[in-house]
């Protein structure tokens, strides 16, 4: 469901933001310059929820959110894609997220912090290591030779459900709209990553047991450590 979800709401967004995509490409941007943009904008939301600036906080991650679509679209289409280029955007997708997180322990670490906001510090930590874990297992996956891109609640999902309900909600009714979607995400990312241990497991048998319409071979490091 929400990956139907997040695969309408990019149809309509690319169809929006399209005349701005062709402009980038005939002015043959780098797809690294809108990356570090991004970033930078997604950055300061971080800024914005530590001074409880919460609307505003959610406005800039949602457009810092964008200029995902931005880069690696700028980059395909100009044929400027490279693999420094997309390690670069991972490398600032990581950081900025941990930024953002940061900002969310910022806004519930404060002298008014009462005993749901400390509850809260908690729920962000969760939160934040889930959205790491998630990154994590999909590059170890990678790096097996194995597609990863299974379960509920990857980055499109998570930039959508904070930056919208800090932005439509804000500190209404004591936040809540947006403790509820750090509530979410604190178990869904982290059973995200079970997902992806499940996922890799079954796509790592033993040499010679078909994998989809592959077979899986160990390589030769792993099945030097499995050896052991």
């Amino acid at each position: 469901m929400m990956r139907k979800l997040r695969a309408t709401l990019e149809r309509g967004l690319r169809k929006a933001v399209s005349p701005v995509i062709d402009w980038m490409v005939d002015a043959r941007v780098h797809p690294n310059t809108l990356s570090t943009l991004g970033f930078l904008i997604t950055c300061s939301s971080g800024f914005f929820f530590h001074s409880h600036q919460v609307r505003t906080a959610g406005a800039l991650i949602l457009v810092g959110g964008i200029f995902d679509l931005f880069d690696g679209t700028v980059a395909r289409r100009t044929g400027l894609a490279s693999p420094f280029g997309a390690f670069y955007d991972s490398t600032l997708d990581r950081l900025s997220e941990i930024i953002v997180y940061i900002g969310l322990l910022s806004l519930y670490n404060d002298y008014r912090a009462d005993a749901n906001d400390v509850v809260m510090i908690y729920v962000v930590i969760l939160a934040m290591a889930g959205s790491l874990m998630i990154s994590y297992t999909r590059a170890r996956a990678e790096a097996l030779g194995i597609d990863c891109t299974v379960g509920i609640m990857q980055r499109a999902e998570r930039v959508i459900l904070i930056g919208a309900a800090a932005l439509l909600f804000g500190e209404q009714n004591n936040g809540a709209v947006l403790r509820v979607v750090l509530w979410g995400l604190a178990i869904l990312t982290n059973l995200t990553v079970l997902q992806r241990i499940v996922w890799v497991y079954r796509n790592t048998r033993p040499e010679g047991v078909a994998v989809g319409k592959a077979v899986w071979r160990t390589p030769d490091w792993l099945r030097r450590k499995l050896d052991r």
